[in-house]
């Protein structure tokens, strides 16, 4: 059965005006759900899944059995901060030792080694390339020329594709920014957060404006394609008037893209988070102002809304994707690279190939004494089952498209959709009455509010996710 539609069987996205979210709808649905970088979610792998399972569906992408693969995106975790940020959930580790990543970069290029080999021992060809963290740029320029060879020589890196890496501003100068650019870096991903003093001090990750402007104009006169800003809203200390200054500053920069994250305080589940006051944090309604806030700005400022958290301007490759119905949602977000299988390296990093999702060892020890014995460092995982791959393809719809066509699916899975989805379908009606979504004769499409909590309209679909027991476990919609 195949993983997803073919680009044939979608409609183009509805078109859907731009709109703020309507109060009592947030209130109604502004609850914890999945994010969907992919479904089912990661919280569903399990540890009954092995480096052999893996290995497997490598091997069987690189036969000659398989038919002309498209080109594989690669994720490369590097967990090494100098400074821990208080809101930080992802996986790191806090070092000032520069040295720590001499010996990990020799497990990294294992890895990279061992990947080639399972999928053939030729050159995979490589579209797109992420370095993540963690920061990215603890490693020095040597060392990222390093890492950067060893995947040049297991990897054709195919012309036109897009290589990203995430920047910590207090972590690079003009001239490490022009050594990225020599490596073939062509996309940036700055971490800002907040520009505000206070707020900057309260999550300990201090940069100025000044600083960040400065690096900006160096990327630009270096000729990289695009730049992303991160952004946070729901700080500590931060106010409707403190996210306006900042944003006013983020327009100011004109970048190519902007992440605007909510931030979820879990503490009890991120250690680092247990030092944030929480009589500090703006109040829920507060947060929804904030959010409304920002969505009126940027479209002022001329950012199309691609969904979720994610901004563009309209010549950025990410906003025509959207309009051209070309957008797909991967690991890392919202992506213009079409569904393609996706290579985690690294100490926790999740990867996809085919209909089946693995996730590496969290730590570096668990990381190395796989590598030791020369098995992938795989811990968990799954293999999707066709009733999971035909939700997958539906909750993609609904994220990337907005639209979903009920022939098309009915067509590619050779199924009724209407009697398979019956209760699914009744669910859509209460969404449908609230306005989010709205029916035709052969599927539906989500309106501008519907765009605004597109994760309560996919949850719909979602088996694994039935229950407020369950939901817990995420961030909130909104």
């Amino acid at each position: 059965m195949p993983e997803s539609f073919s680009s044939s069987l979608f409609s183009a996205p509805a078109a859907a005006d731009f709109a703020l979210p309507d109060a009592a709808l947030l209130a109604k649905y502004d609850k914890p759900g999945p994010r969907y970088t992919s479904y089912p979610t990661a919280d569903r792998f399990v540890e009954a899944y092995s480096a052999a399972d893996y290995q497997q569906a490598l091997g069987l992408r690189g036969s000659a059995l398989a038919a002309a693969p498209t080109p594989l995106s690669l994720y490369v975790h590097i967990p090494f901060c100098q400074s821990l940020c208080y809101y930080c959930a992802c996986n790191k580790i806090i070092t000032k030792q520069t040295s720590r990543a001499i010996a990990y970069l020799d497990l990294l290029k294992q890895e990279i080694s061992l990947h080639a080999a399972a999928l053939g021992g030729h050159k995979a060809a490589v579209s797109q390339v992420h370095l993540g963290g963690g920061t990215p740029t603890f490693l020095s320029d040597a060392q990222l020329a390093d890492l950067w060879a060893a995947l040049r020589r297991s990897f054709h890196f195919v012309p036109g594709g897009e290589y990203s890496i995430e920047i910590d501003p207090r972590t690079v100068t003009h001239e490490r920014l022009a050594h990225l650019a020599q490596l073939g870096f062509n996309r940036l991903s700055f971490g800002v957060q907040d520009f505000d003093p206070a707020v900057q001090k309260a999550v300990h990750r201090v940069q100025s404006f000044e600083q960040v402007e400065s690096l900006m104009a160096s990327a630009r006169s270096l000729g990289f394609e695009s730049i992303n800003l991160d952004l946070i809203y729901g700080l500590p200390l931060q106010s409707g008037a403190s996210l306006a200054q900042t944003l006013a500053q983020v327009n100011s920069l004109r970048p190519d893209r902007i992440a605007l994250y909510s931030y979820a305080h879990l503490p009890q589940r991120f250690k680092p988070q247990r030092r944030i006051d929480d009589h500090k944090l703006p109040s829920a309604s507060e947060k929804v102002a904030m959010f409304n806030l920002a969505l009126q700005t940027l479209h002022d400022a001329g950012y199309d809304y691609i969904g979720m958290d994610h901004f563009a301007l309209p010549g950025d490759s990410l906003a025509v994707a959207k309009r051209q119905g070309r957008l797909h949602r991967n690991f890392q977000g919202y992506s213009t690279q079409a569904d393609c299988d996706l290579i985690g390296l690294g100490v926790s990093a999740i990867g996809k190939v085919g209909g089946h999702y693995c996730q590496n060892a969290k730590t570096i020890e668990e990381y190395a004494d796989a590598l030791a014995q020369g098995e992938l460092p795989i811990v968990r995982g799954m293999v999707l089952s066709r009733d999971d791959l035909l939700r997958r393809a539906i909750i993609m719809a609904i994220m990337c498209q907005g639209r979903l066509d009920f022939g098309a699916v009915g067509v590619a899975w050779l199924l009724n959709f209407r009697e398979v989805f019956a209760d699914e379908l009744a669910r859509l009606r209460e969404l449908e009455a609230d306005g989010l979504l709205s029916f035709d004769d052969d599927g539906f499409s989500l309106t501008a509010q519907g765009w605004l909590m597109v994760r309560a309209v996919a949850m719909v679909f979602d088996k694994y996710c039935q229950s407020d027991l369950l939901r817990a476990r995420y961030s909130k919609i909104i």
